[in-house]
């Protein structure tokens, strides 16, 4: 058999889209703190936004990434590429 595995295929895609995650997560952060504690200073009974919620957040988007791109990824590599071919 020639050719990449599809766990290969999979660890590729899946490495690849999680740094852009990652890079998303590492600049929204900030900002999105930023926002929220300036927001927050409107009240009257105003709470401090701790790194938990962000680690929690960030935590909860790189899984949804990763599952997605990695079912779309084996769903890819193990189609026949025949069947594909066959319906251009």
């Amino acid at each position: 058999m020639l050719g990449a595995s599809a766990a290969g295929i999979t660890l590729l895609l899946s490495k690849d889209f999680l740094k852009l995650v990652i890079a998303a997560i590492i600049i929204a952060s900030p900002v999105a703190w930023l926002v929220m504690n300036q927001w927050l200073q409107n009240f009257a009974y105003h709470i401090t936004i701790g790194w938990g919620v962000f680690l929690m957040a960030g935590m909860f988007a790189t899984s949804i990434a990763l599952l997605t791109v990695s079912f779309q990824a084996i769903k890819a590599a193990t189609s026949n590429p025949v069947s594909s071919l066959r319906t251009e």
